[in-house]
């Protein structure tokens, strides 16, 4: 069993009025996002108006689709205040819905549905609303809401008959095309409820480039490097006000042979080093799902991989790269075998210390994002690994302990040199 560190083995003792009190907590760290400028980077860490930035944030992939009908818009408004209610101040979303559904947002390429947009707008405006920064992902690695396999499919029925792979998405011209054209038509949207265009809107932290992006058909990481090069630099050229991140996981590649070591699995065609390197990205990314990437393994062989998988990319982010480093996934599944909340506030209290003990050091951990946040009444989108606030108050009262101390940290960090 994993041992719970101390300052949260007394979440047995806190109080009903605890939980309640999120009114409060709210209020105690809106300070922490007011939005006044963008979010940027000075060698290993983020920066709000000059100061430090340490992070305490969650995934929600499901906004934009709630919010694309005004009679659901209310769960997006809930999640919002619950989750800046117990501190969070980032979330990180889909940009994207490609072909094949209903509820798609480029229904074909350069073609766009404007309820869907429209839900994202609201999704930006709201963010803002509650204090919270948004980190928004352009394109899926998988076939869920169409991913880079929509792509290579809309490519086939525009005469390029030669596409074989799902992997042709990084290589084909006519494909990247239609990549970069919905980035643009992304950063350069003019947000309806607000007035602002995307890439002028401070509230936005990051764009994503895909969401765990993976080329199985060259493990030396060439493709994906070249891809990652080619698609930052469009970004860049359209939109300097942002962070740029990949949307890695964190799989070492063979630009250093030894660090596969503590990779989970076998390679997936991406370099966490190389890649990361390429100037136009600003910071690196990990994410942690050791019952997923271990199945069948010991809690005490899942607990040494995460420290060890946390370790050695907090020591490669500020020795190598020297840029932030974000836990950009984590969770736990109820699903697994012989899951319970007791072993899921330990998997979030290690990640949590991990986070917390590098940022009071002035580490290059800047924060971590659980997967995923939802409210009462949405368990169509229960997936295992989903946090319910009022369902799971240990795990709840987890979070906001958490957001207590980045908060602390992000109100006494002094400004940079310089800044």
């Amino acid at each position: 069993m994993v041992i719970i560190h101390q300052y949260c083995v007394a979440l047995v003792a806190l109080s009903a009025l605890q939980l309640l009190c999120h009114g409060a907590r709210g209020a105690e760290h809106s300070s922490t996002t007011d939005h006044q400028g963008f979010v940027r980077t000075s060698g290993i860490h983020f920066l709000l108006n000059g100061r430090p930035f340490y992070i305490n944030g969650f995934n929600a992939y499901w906004l934009m689709l709630v919010a694309s009908d005004p009679a659901q818009r209310e769960k997006v408004s809930s999640t919002f205040q619950q989750a800046s209610s117990h501190g969070l101040n980032v979330v990180r979303t889909w940009a994207f819905s490609d072909g094949g559904s209903n509820h798609a947002l480029q229904t074909s390429p350069g073609v766009y549905n404007e309820q869907m947009f429209v839900g994202l707008d609201f999704v930006i405006s709201e963010a803002k609303k509650h204090g919270l920064y948004v980190i928004l992902s352009l394109v899926n690695n998988y076939n869920e809401f169409g991913g880079r396999a929509q792509y290579v499919q809309w490519g086939r029925q525009h005469g390029q008959s030669a596409l074989s792979s799902d992997d042709d998405f990084y290589r084909n011209d006519l494909v990247k095309g239609y990549y970069k054209s919905h980035v643009k038509t992304i950063l350069t949207r003019m947000n309806t409820m607000t007035g602002t265009t995307y890439m002028n809107e401070p509230t936005i932290l990051a764009w994503e480039l895909m969401n765990e992006p993976h080329c199985l058909s060259d493990l030396s990481g060439s493709t994906l490097q070249s891809w990652i090069r080619e698609m930052a630099g469009h970004v860049k050229f359209i939109d300097k006000n942002h962070l740029l991140e990949i949307g890695l996981e964190g799989f070492y590649g063979e630009s250093v042979p030894s660090r596969k070591q503590f990779n989970p699995s076998n390679e997936i065609g991406t370099d966490f080093l190389n890649n990361n390197r390429l100037p136009d990205i600003d910071f690196a990314t990990i994410h942690a799902y050791p019952d997923h990437w271990m199945p069948g393994s010991s809690v005490q062989a899942q607990t040494s991989f995460t420290n060890k998988w946390m370790t050695s990319h907090v020591e490669d982010a500020g020795g190598v790269l020297r840029k932030p480093l974000m836990l950009m996934e984590f969770g736990k599944s109820s699903r697994a075998s012989g899951y319970n909340v007791a072993e899921r506030d330990a998997f979030f209290s290690l990640v949590y210390d991990a986070i917390y003990s590098s940022a009071r050091g002035q580490g290059a951990f800047a924060g971590g994002l659980f997967w995923q946040l939802l409210v009462d009444g949405m368990e169509n989108l229960w997936d295992g690994y989903e946090v319910i606030f009022s369902q799971s108050p240990s795990t709840a009262s987890l979070i906001w302990l958490q957001s207590r101390r980045i908060s602390a940290l992000n109100r006494s960090s002094p400004g940079l040199p310089g800044q």
